[in-house]
């Protein structure tokens, strides 16, 4: 990761871009026996590679057209390349826009956007650390770091822009609608790094460079935080990720409901607004995400309105799956005994209770016995995580609170150009006004949504439990098609992955072994057993046999020695 982001040209970029995919599929992949994990790394793998061919071809023609691979002097040539055009497939393209489109499929593969995200839930497959560590820091924000270096180009194409803000807007309310129903608690979170990433993204599109990585920075905190969190709560549960086998945890493990309750009131962005001169206050994500929106809001292009509607409501999507999550796990009766992984610990425990214990799980039933333990925790008793796992969690938790709060002006403020961007990303002073000088309606707007969200969540796990499963009732194909998460994993699996493979194994039966084998090597060595066979034959052992041979062969070659 460093060096990707120290690079000052795009072949040492690649190399670290590189370098993070590969570190990725070996993390994902961490658990070599489970074939889960196997096929979740090798899937981050297969679909970086589409994006990264995308990206590939962006290097390569930005090298065709600027003559070199410096991204300074690549910055510093490109307003001289506005109105260009080039040729590709046929047809006449402008140049920036080609490239900046090429540039950002590579974006797409590595950042997880709407088309090549499909392997960015299968990454759960890892260690939580390593999730915590691919989703909130390294990996997936790769792409928005990439697209803010190279601002300049983008800001110089406002087609490519705009798709780059389409993409964005489209990724952040897919991934929190599919977020809204999933029940894997690190599934959950990885979907809501997904839209945040599509947040981040249309942000950049909006020409809001400076608020892109401001939330990229502010994300890397609550982020991480709600990951170890989640790492926290499985490791009570002994494995167990299914929310559905929660509830009543506060009370069992208080430090970690604290911090990710902290790490949802950030990533909701709960915060106060400045009014009447009074200073604003807030989490990490009130300052980073509330920018985003009104930057959107503020670009006064439809692209960039679509983009403002679209993150309002996935902003209340965001506050009902992350207060869904905290409700469903910290909150209500508990269902511990429904879990297997809790059933297969006591049945580990009655025969194997140190070694129970040495994992740092203490499921030995309450001492009032069997017959008086609290129903639904099937004499489960979960323990807080050691003070390895928990100080983690209060640095993030720190970052969370005040990030944003001490960062703020420094990422998006009035002087943030002059002050500490320094030309490192496209800074539009105007922009930056404008974004300030939004209607408060529009600043009311994010914190509404994310209050209805909050209302939503805990009226239906909370006050009336029995909503969510009448909703499901009544909206079955709804359920099942965010369930199935749009049906993108079955398109892909259709229309790319079946002919893929069919046709690998046509290649590989008719192909490989029916052609190539059959009249090569494996043709070559039927021959020579053949004619080891007929050879065989003049073998007879006899004397005379091998003197008449002789004899022809002397006859023969005299007869050849006349004749020339």
């Amino acid at each position: 990761m460093l060096m990707l982001v120290t690079a000052d040209n795009l072949v040492q970029m690649f190399f670290g871009w590189e370098g993070v995919g590969l570190a990725s599929y070996l993390l994902i992949g961490f658990w070599y026996h489970k074939p889960s994990a196997n096929a979740a790394a090798l899937k981050a793998f297969v679909v970086n590679r589409v994006g990264d061919f995308g990206f590939s071809l962006g290097i390569f023609g930005t090298f065709l057209v600027f003559g070199t691979v410096s991204i300074p002097a690549i910055l510093e040539a490109v307003p001289g390349m506005q109105g260009s055009t080039i040729g590709f497939l046929g047809m006449r393209i402008d140049t920036l826009t080609l490239l900046c489109i090429l540039l950002f499929i590579g974006a797409c593969g590595k950042s997880a956007q709407l088309g090549l995200h499909t392997w960015l839930p299968d990454a759960m497959e890892g260690p939580t650390p390593v999730s915590a560590l691919i989703h909130a820091a390294t990996m997936v924000t790769a792409g928005v770091f990439m697209v803010c270096r190279l601002s300049p180009m983008f800001a110089a194409s406002p087609t490519a822009s705009g798709v780059v803000t389409f993409v964005g807007a489209a990724t952040a309310i897919f991934a929190a609608t599919v977020g809204t129903v999933q029940n894997d608690i690190k599934r959950v979170i990885a979907y809501s790094t997904c839209s945040q990433l599509g947040y981040m993204f249309f942000a950049a599109g909006v020409g809001a460079y400076g608020a892109a990585m401001f939330h990229l920075f502010t994300h890397a905190f609550f982020k991480a935080l709600l990951f170890l969190g989640a790492g926290s709560v499985i490791h009570a549960m002994h494995h167990e990720q299914d929310m559905r086998y929660y509830g009543a945890l506060r009370k069992q493990i208080p430090f970690t409901f604290w911090v990710m309750v902290i790490g949802t009131l950030a990533i909701t962005g709960v915060g106060v607004i400045q009014i009447a001169g009074l200073p604003q206050l807030g989490f990490a994500g009130f300052f980073s995400k509330d920018a985003i929106i009104e930057s959107a809001y503020a670009s006064g292009t439809t692209v960039g309105g679509f983009a403002y509607v679209i993150g309002v409501l996935a902003a209340l999507l965001t506050a009902f799956y992350s207060w869904r999550v905290v409700f469903l796990t910290f909150y209500g009766k508990p269902r511990w005994a429904e879990s297997e992984h809790i059933q297969h610990a006591l049945h580990d425990a009655h025969h194997d209770a140190p070694d129970a214990e040495d994992a740092g799980h203490d499921t030995r039933p309450h001492e009032k016995g069997a017959d008086q333990v609290a129903e639904g925790t099937g004499g489960y008793h979960p323990h807080e995580s050691p003070w390895t796992m928990l100080v983690p969690l209060a640095l993030l938790a720190l970052g969370a609170v005040l990030a944003g709060q001490l960062f703020h002006e420094a990422f998006i403020g009035h002087h943030a150009g002059h002050d500490f961007w320094h030309g490192a990303v496209f800074f539009d002073p105007e922009q930056v006004e404008r974004m300030h000088a939004v209607p408060l309606w529009v600043k009311l707007s994010a914190t509404t949504a994310m209050l209805i969200g909050l209302l939503i969540a805990f009226y239906a796990y909370i006050r009336n439990t029995d909503f969510p499963r009448a909703f499901v009732e009544n909206f079955r194909l709804l359920y099942a098609f965010l369930l199935n998460k749009w049906y993108f994993d079955e398109i892909y699996n259709a229309l790319i992955v079946r002919p893929s493979m069919a046709l690998g194994r046509l290649f590989w039966k008719k192909g490989d072994e029916g052609t190539i084998d059959r009249f090569g090597p494996d043709g070559v060595a039927a021959a020579v057993v053949m004619g080891n066979k007929l050879t065989a034959r003049i073998q007879t052992g006899y004397l005379y046999t091998y003197a008449l041979v002789m004899l022809l062969g002397v006859a023969a070659a005299i007869t050849w020695a006349m004749a020339q």
